[in-house]
């Protein structure tokens, strides 16, 4: 059910980084900014109001997990999306769900299995009254 070349690919401490950096809210919308294109650092921070220094500890924690590629030019440090580490996680999360909804189908033909073995027409036990016989 699980392809091997998947789970290799989705294995190791790259997942770690990417979900680390996507764990945090101010990242996760510095990346939707950058899904429009690129930005320079300030341009990132400005909705924040962070200190410069927080802008960039930000950044390098997204620079390190592959999900931003940085290009300087002179003092201006412009940020733009790499997609190939989303694209890794994503993967990642499709496998998962590949798994569950083929464990959510056993489960399913399971049930359905069980419901058909009930007899048909089977008259339900009267209930007896507390004290009555």
């Amino acid at each position: 059910m699980v392809n091997n070349e998947v789970v290799q690919d989705t294995a190791g401490p790259e997942l770690d980084l990417i979900f680390g950096a996507l764990a945090d809210s101010t990242r996760r919308q510095m990346l939707f900014r950058l899904a429009r294109g690129s930005a320079t650092i300030g341009e990132l921070g400005s909705p924040f109001g962070i200190t410069k220094g927080a802008v960039t500890k930000h950044i390098k924690v997204l620079e390190r997990s592959g999900l931003l590629k940085r290009d300087v030019q002179g003092r201006i440090h412009r940020c733009e999306i790499d997609p190939a580490s989303l694209n890794r996680a994503e993967r990642w999360v499709e496998l998962v769900r590949a798994d569950w909804e083929g464990r959510f189908d056993t489960l399913s033909d399971y049930l359905e299995e069980m419901k058909a073995a009930e007899p048909a027409n089977q008259p339900t036990a009267a209930r007896k009254e507390p004290g009555v016989q």
